[in-house]
């Protein structure tokens, strides 16, 4: 089964996105970029105990939540991220600001203006010309 057809839905809103040995995984695939079950079983059991039915199984469900793609190969179905890590945070990072955004719109720009202050001032310059160059294109698209 591929999943190249399928689209990543967060509906949690600023909730849990995934668990942590589906986190585990993903980092382990994002690191080989492609690799077998057993492959990812090595990999993870290196850090937990871990059946490699519970690895397999976990990644069926990351599969059908379009998180990794599932492909045919020569004997074994491989794994690969449907996703970059920068990808899937920014897909993860919009869907929470959407759910966070329905609470005050205000109070969540704010918000994330002063821990973005906090973590990394010089980052308030790249976020003031991302905003410049959003109301240009919005400009444009008026017309």
């Amino acid at each position: 089964m591929d999943n190249t057809d399928k689209v990543i839905k967060f509906t949690d809103g600023y909730g849990k996105v995934l668990g942590h040995l589906e986190q585990d995984i993903l980092e382990a695939l994002w690191l080989k970029q492609e690799a077998s079950g057993k492959e990812i079983f090595a990999e993870i059991k290196r850090n937990r105990e871990i059946a490699l039915t519970t690895v397999l199984t976990v990644l069926e469900r990351l599969a059908k939540k379009g998180i990794v793609r599932k492909v045919k190969g020569e004997s074994v179905y491989l794994f690969r991220p449907a996703y970059t890590k920068d990808e899937f945070a920014r897909e993860v990072s919009q869907e929470v600001l959407k759910g966070i955004f329905e609470i005050s719109a205000s109070g969540a720009c704010a918000s994330f203006v002063d821990a973005l202050a906090d973590n990394d001032p010089m980052e308030l310059d790249k976020l003031t010309a991302l905003i410049e160059s959003k109301k240009k294109e919005i400009e444009r698209k008026r017309g």
